[in-house]
């Protein structure tokens, strides 16, 4: 099964919304990671996550309920660190929590060199923290705009 994950096609729609169809071979070991994600609280990891980022300092802190509009992943978090050294550390701790209450671990965090937008893959849960900048030039949770998001109480 994971050989057929591995090698799809997918279309790419670029920014003026022509589609462009773009075939590429995925790393294995990536589909094999996200077949074994699926039993996973993707709920949970997402609020650890949420929770970290605010136990950091982060701001604009939102979890986006996914599951009706993605085969990705089933929650985006999206957080905003004041600059790039608190992006660095509430990257830390969201994995430090995320571990410790959750036994999860990033299949992977793009984004360190830049730092002004990390992003972490937790298979069914992707975490992004930016930058101010990177935030508003992004806006994430407008892209997604019909994206419910979690009402959570975090403190």
């Amino acid at each position: 099964m994971s050989d057929q994950i591995a090698n799809q096609d997918v279309e790419k729609t670029e920014g003026d919304g022509r589609g462009v169809n773009e075939s590429y071979t995925a790393r294995p070991e990536r589909a094999a990671a996200s077949l074994s994600s699926a039993g996973i609280d993707a709920r949970a990891v997402a609020e650890v996550a949420a929770q970290a980022a605010y136990d950091k300092n982060g701001d604009d802190i939102q979890v986006l309920d996914l599951t009706e509009l993605s085969d990705v992943c089933d929650y985006f978090v999206i957080a905003t660190g004041s600059n790039t050294r608190l992006v660095d550390s509430i990257v830390d701790e969201i994995e430090e929590q995320v571990a410790k209450k959750c036994d999860e671990h990033p299949f992977s965090i793009e984004g360190r060199d830049e730092r002004s937008w990390i992003l972490m893959d937790y298979g069914s849960v992707v975490v992004h923290v930016f930058t101010p900048e990177a935030h508003d030039y992004y806006r994430l949770e407008k892209l997604w705009g019909d994206a419910p998001v979690l009402d959570l109480v975090l403190d």
